[in-house]
């Protein structure tokens, strides 16, 4: 059986791993376990936001640390999705997720939450917001799915993906190798990534179909879209690193994930209803019980 935890953690800066050092000192944790962290920053959320690299930096020096072995084979265990943009409407803060084997009976009737990650080929700066990339994903996704056991893409509730962008310096790689790109601004390279890696995920969870979908649709077809995937680009990487989260009856984990979409930022019925598809029972809003039950709510 699989068994997923799920710890969250404040953060006083980028580079703040105390909270996690204590939850393995504490033995709540174990270093090896873990899978992937997902952190808010406070840098801007831009091309020139350099607080995801220097977090994403400094949480894989504490854990080749603890775990004593490189950058490199961190990278290949662990996904680290940095976010900026916290601005004074949320806390900067890490939620960190441990996957094992375990040999807790699953309940047959209830499936509970999955966790699986994996990475892309680094992409080359032509195949970025391209047809290539969703393709990529999609086949990503796919083996994601398996390995979390989950049968169904009604199952997977929420595909975390952090994704490259275009710098001037890959830019102009492309040109000297005579390859066209989609943007040369590196914003909006943002962008198309962002819309390339979603449309992989609608692709692997039969959302969209691969005919519906060329070059010319992505950040143009506004009725292709996928209602779990969340994307997020950053410079300190070349590929995408995907998380993909769902229920399972192979989990024998204590904690179950739900999602909705929302029609606007202040869409509050979205938020309660994914709320109670995680498994909270209640009317008009969660009581402060309920509350205490709920360990992260992610909004795009």
């Amino acid at each position: 059986m699989i068994d997923v935890g799920v710890y969250t953690i404040p953060m006083k800066s980028p580079d703040d791993t105390s909270g996690l050092e204590k939850l393995i000192e504490e033995n709540k944790i174990k270093a090896e376990e873990i899978v992937a962290i997902l952190a808010k920053t406070e840098g801007n959320g831009c091309v020139n936001d350099f607080t995801r690299g220097f977090s994403t930096q400094t949480f894989k020096m504490f854990l080749s640390e603890k775990l004593d072995c490189s950058f490199e084979q961190i990278s290949k265990k662990i996904a680290f999705v940095m976010s900026g943009g916290t601005e004074g409407v949320m806390s900067p803060h890490a939620t960190i997720f441990t996957r094992k084997e375990s040999n807790k009976k699953a309940n047959s009737t209830n499936k509970t939450l999955s966790v699986s990650v994996g990475f892309t080929k680094d992409f080359k700066p032509e195949e970025l917001g391209t047809i290539k990339m969703v393709k990529t994903v999609n086949q990503k996704v796919k083996e994601l799915m398996k390995e979390a056991k989950i049968d169904s893409p009604k199952d997977v509730h929420f595909v975390q993906i952090k994704c490259p962008l275009l710098t001037s310096e890959n830019i102009k790689d492309a040109k000297n190798r005579n390859k066209e790109i989609v943007t040369e601004d590196t914003y909006k390279s943002m962008g198309y990534s962002r819309g390339a890696s979603a449309l992989g995920v609608a692709l692997a969870l039969n959302e969209i179909n691969e005919k519906e979908i060329s070059n010319d649709d992505i950040l143009n077809d506004w009725d292709l879209y996928s209602e779990v995937a969340s994307t997020s680009s950053g410079i300190e990487l070349d590929n995408c690193e995907i998380i993909l989260f769902g229920n399972s009856n192979a989990s024998s984990s204590d904690f179950k994930i739900g999602h909705d979409v929302m029609k606007d930022s202040i869409d509050i019925k979205s938020v309660l209803n994914s709320i109670k598809e995680s498994g909270l029972k209640f009317e008009g809003l969660p009581t402060k019980k309920d509350q205490e039950k709920i360990i992260n709510i992610f909004a795009k």
